[in-house]
Formats: C-alpha cells, sequence, structure tokens
C-alpha cells in the first residue's frame, strides 16, 4: 500500500503518541508497505525502508510542543493541511492514516482527493480539551459531535485502548480495531543505566515513577501519598524519572511543603532504551494517573518489568489489568499509601502481581503480538479498498 501518513505531533521524541507512530511505521516497513510520513518540524528523523518524512517549515515555527491542546499545535496544524495537499497532489495514495485532530484534515482532503483514511485514535480529542479548559464545559456537547465526524468518515477507526473503541463504534460503520501498546522493554539493553538507588539517602524499599509530570499523571495524588506513607515508614523512598524543568521544580516545592524532600528524588528524563533496566531496580511501580480514560504506554512496560505495580483503579488502567495483575486503588492518598504499606510487607504477593503482568504482556502486549495486528489490520483495510475500488 501506498500511505499518506499524517503525525501532527513532534516525532520522533520520547513520548506515548510519537512512540506508538514510531512502531507502527517499522512494523509496516516490515510489511513493505510504502509510507509518506507528515510531520511537526519538531523532533528527530528515524530511518526505515520504504519511510519518507516530511516536515512542515512553518515561519516562527515552535522549539517545543507540549502534549495535548496547544495554539502551537494549531498554527502547525494549518501548515499540515497545505503540505498535504501538497503531497495529495503530487502523489497517489491509497490510504491516508491520520493522527488526533489529523483525522480532520484527512476527513476534507480524502473526500476532495477521493482516497480513504484512517483515524488513528490515540486519545479523545474533546475530553482532553475539558480536562485543560474548565470554561469550554458548557461546550462539551458540541466537541464530542465535532470528534465523532470523522469517525462517522473513516474507513477505520484505530483506538489504542478498549475504552476509546467503545466511542468509536458509536459512529463508526467501517472498521473499528484496537491496537494494543506494547511494552518497550523488548528494545532496551539494560547495560548504560546509571543506579538510580545511588540518588536515595539508604538501602530501604524504592518505589518508582516513569513518565512526563503533566497534571493529569497524577503527580500530585503520588506525593500526597507518599507523605502518608512516611508517618509510618521512614525507610522508603520515590524516585520519579521524566518531566520538564519547570514542572520538576513544582513538584520539588510541593515535595519539601509536605515535609518529604529528602526522600522524594525528581532526577529529570531518562532514555527510553534503559527503562527496562531502571523499572528492575525498583521494589514498587506506581501509574497514579487521575484523568483521561486512555492506558499510558508506560503501564506495558511496567507490566513487563518484572517489578509489581501498583495503579489508581481508573478506567485508564482497568480496561488493560485487573488485580490479579496489579494492585488497584483508589485514586486518594490514604488508600495508595495503604496499598503499598502493604505490598512492601508481602513479597509473595508481590512475586505474584508481577508474574501474572507478565504473562499478560506476553500474551497481549509483545512486539510480535503488535506486529500481527498490524498485518490483520492492514490486511482488512487492503480487502475493504479493493471492494471500494
Amino acid at each position: 500500500m501506498k500511505i499518506l501518513f499524517l503525525s501532527p505531533q513532534p516525532f520522533y521524541q520520547e513520548r506515548g503518541t510519537a512512540i506508538a507512530i514510531d512502531l507502527l511505521l517499522k512494523s509496516l516497513s516490515e510489511r513493505g508497505d510504502s509510507i509518506d510520513l507528515l510531520t511537526f518540524n519538531v523532533g528527530d528523523d528515524r530511518t526505515y525502508p520504504n519511510v519518507s518524512i516530511t516536515r512542515i517549515a512553518p515561519p516562527f515555527a515552535p522549539k517545543s510542543i507540549k502534549p495535548g491542546f496547544s495554539a502551537k499545535k494549531v498554527y502547525c496544524d494549518l501548515f499540515l493541511f497545505s503540505d498535504a495537499v501538497r503531497l495529495l497532489r503530487k502523489n497517489d495514495y491509497d490510504v491516508i492514516h491520520a493522527v488526533e485532530e489529523a483525522s480532520f484534515i484527512a476527513m476534507l482532503l480524502g473526500r476532495i482527493f477521493r482516497v480513504p483514511f484512517v483515524f488513528d485514535m490515540d486519545s479523545s480529542m474533546a475530553t482532553q480539551m475539558l480536562d485543560s479548559f474548565s470554561w469550554l464545559r458548557p461546550f462539551a456537547r458540541p466537541l464530542h459531535w465535532l470528534e465523532s465526524l470523522p469517525m462517522r468518515r473513516a474507513i477505520a477507526v484505530v483506538p489504542m485502548c478498549e475504552d476509546l473503541a467503545v466511542k468509536a463504534r458509536r459512529y463508526c460503520d467501517g472498521i473499528v480495531y484496537v491496537l494494543k501498546d506494547v511494552s518497550l522493554i523488548g528494545e532496551s539493553p539494560g547495560s548504560s543505566a546509571e543506579d538510580l538507588r545511588a540518588h536515595l539517602n539508604g538501602n530501604g524499599p524504592m518505589l518508582l515513577y516513569v513518565g512526563n509530570l503533566e497534571e493529569y499523571q497524577g503527580i500530585d495524588l503520588l506525593l500526597d501519598g507518599f507523605a502518608v506513607l512516611a508517618k509510618t515508614n521512614d525507610t522508603a523512598e520515590l524516585v520519579i524519572i521524566g518531566g520538564k524543568e519547570e514542572d520538576i521544580e513544582k513538584y520539588r516545592s510541593k515535595a519539601h511543603a509536605l515535609d518529604i524532600g529528602s526522600r522524594v528524588h525528581l532526577v529529570g528524563p531518562r532514555p527510553v532504551e534503559n527503562l527496562g533496566d531502571y523499572l528492575s531496580q525498583s521494589d514498587l511501580l506506581i501509574s497514579p494517573r487521575t484523568h483521561g480514560t486512555n492506558t499510558p504506554m508506560k503501564v506495558y512496560s511496567y507490566l513487563d518489568s518484572g517489578v509489581a505495580v501498583v495503579a489508581t483503579a481508573l478506567a485508564t488502567h482497568t480496561q488493560v489489568m485487573t488485580d490479579n495483575e496489579a494492585a488497584l486503588v483508589d485514586p486518594n492518598p490514604d488508600a495508595l499509601a495503604t496499598k503499598i504499606e502493604y505490598l512492601l510487607e508481602n513479597d509473595v504477593e508481590r512475586s505474584r502481581l508481577a508474574d501474572n503482568a507478565r504473562d499478560l504482556v506476553r500474551r497481549e502486549h509483545s512486539w510480535a503480538a503488535f506486529r500481527r495486528s498490524v498485518n490483520e489490520l492492514f490486511g482488512e483495510l487492503d480487502a475493504k479498498i479493493s471492494q471500494v475500488n
């Protein structure tokens, strides 16, 4: 297949959507498809056979773009649109594969150029906007209606989790195929990561969080819960990997205000290729996410790490794991602290959860499982496009 791939975000960067796009490009390249990737000016190039990268070049181009809705993204999307027009005039494509808001570009241009499009649904755009901007809440219904339009017109919707798939099935008459994210530990050599315990004050248990420090990730909950734990456990320490400098300073200040500053270590970003080694050094992994329903990609590596996971009992987690694979807790500080304390005192339960979690990943979230899913999905698309033509 000849695919125009619209990626309205920085690519490549070590964050969830970009990593998922990279995995899909790698798999499509192995299939022998020909892909023209159109993406933002920000990011690092990746090289795969049959994959060509075109970057927008707007005047006053932003040097960084945060996850989620922003004025910078809207500005860059205008140039993504114009460059997509140029590529569609120049080349004959079998399908447009559009990520997130690029689905609106694909919906319009696909109709003009008579090319079917796939809506790669990494998150609910309407929900993200409503969570980020409270003043938009009176407009919730029209925002969700607007989001449904590309689902209604797409030849296929490819959500990354079951919660999004439920929404897609309400509107899409075509293919709705959940393309599950994968563990990234298989990509990790695990040989050059530093010893995280060198940051600690003693030899007590180490709790670990990995990911960005946006509000929806629940870092406030994590620190509040650790402050409760610290009242009864004087040896546990918390390491937080990831985040921008301003967010790191914000949460450092909060940790000091909670009188846990000496036991909370915000060490900044680390290379994703060493993720497996970092995870394996911990005694417990924490995913305290409080908003959103899509599952953070780090969770699959957490589950593959051989270390027990504590996660909030919200759809973002429960659509992937049960209490057989992780310790699921109500999203409040006391519940989080109680569960962490229980697991730190129960080696057998920690081992049971870690073993079950790794079995789940091997079945459903490995690279081999992902590649099989991509082959099945694009096999269906091949057949459907052939019928239309």
